[in-house]
């Protein structure tokens, strides 16, 4: 078994470090704010390439954003600078701007290189532009009650992290989609937003720097090859 890099901190002074960023297993776009010793915390252990972007003015890149190694999708939100400025910066990214009312990307949207599972409330043609820009499959699914499944859950290609308030039945489903046995964790002392409180990968993963051991070595187990 090959064994996965992990970290604790903080960006922008925040525990909920999934806020401002979102990666890739080659990139990670994270807040234009976050501090060096934070971006190359995430570059080390993610072994990715940071790039600072920022979107609908704010800093919260991994709200109006969700990625993966096929494309990148931008809430509608975003200024138009800002996405020209994204496509410059990644000219050999798949870069799609998706106009909904649902428009916290990062906190609807769970996907790795394969799938996506998505909020149920998407429409049929929001769910479309999803799996086209993103390269993947498309489910609909809730999570412990809540249908904002990004914001509650990790997936990467090698594991999936699921919030301890989901039911086993929702477990069963989501474990048959995605292949994977997935674990039950909180991150942040028992936050259950576990999505919004990690950065993960295949090859790392950087929590919040309050997440205790219990809770980090959970998400190392569910999320390592």
């Amino acid at each position: 078994m090959r064994m996965m890099d992990a970290a604790k901190c903080r960006i922008n002074g925040s525990d909920y470090i999934g806020v401002f960023c979102t990666a890739t297993e080659n990139l990670v776009f994270v807040s234009s704010t976050a501090r060096e010793r934070e971006k190359e915390l995430l570059s080390s252990t993610l072994k990715a390439r940071v790039v600072g972007i920022r979107l609908a003015g704010s800093e919260l890149v991994g709200i109006f954003a969700k990625a993966n190694s096929n494309g990148i999708l931008v809430s509608g939100l975003a200024y138009e600078e800002e996405v020209a400025e994204l496509r410059q910066k990644e000219p050999g990214i798949n870069v799609a701007v998706l106009k909904s009312d649902l428009n916290a990307l990062g906190c609807n949207i769970l996907a790795n290189d394969r799938i996506a599972v998505i909020n149920p409330d998407y429409s049929h043609e929001e769910a479309r532009m999803i799996g086209e820009t993103l390269g993947v499959e498309v489910v609909r699914a809730k999570t412990g009650g809540f249908a904002t499944v990004g914001a509650n859950n990790i997936l990467t290609c090698n594991g999936f992290v699921i919030n301890n308030r989901s039911t086993d039945e929702e477990k069963e489903r989501l474990d048959a989609a995605t292949h994977f046995d997935s674990i039950r964790s909180t991150a942040n002392i028992g936050g259950v937003a576990v999505g919004l409180c990690v950065a993960a990968n295949t090859k790392g993963i950087v929590a919040g720097e309050s997440t205790s051991g219990f809770e980090l070595a959970r998400i190392i187990e569910a999320l390592e090859e």
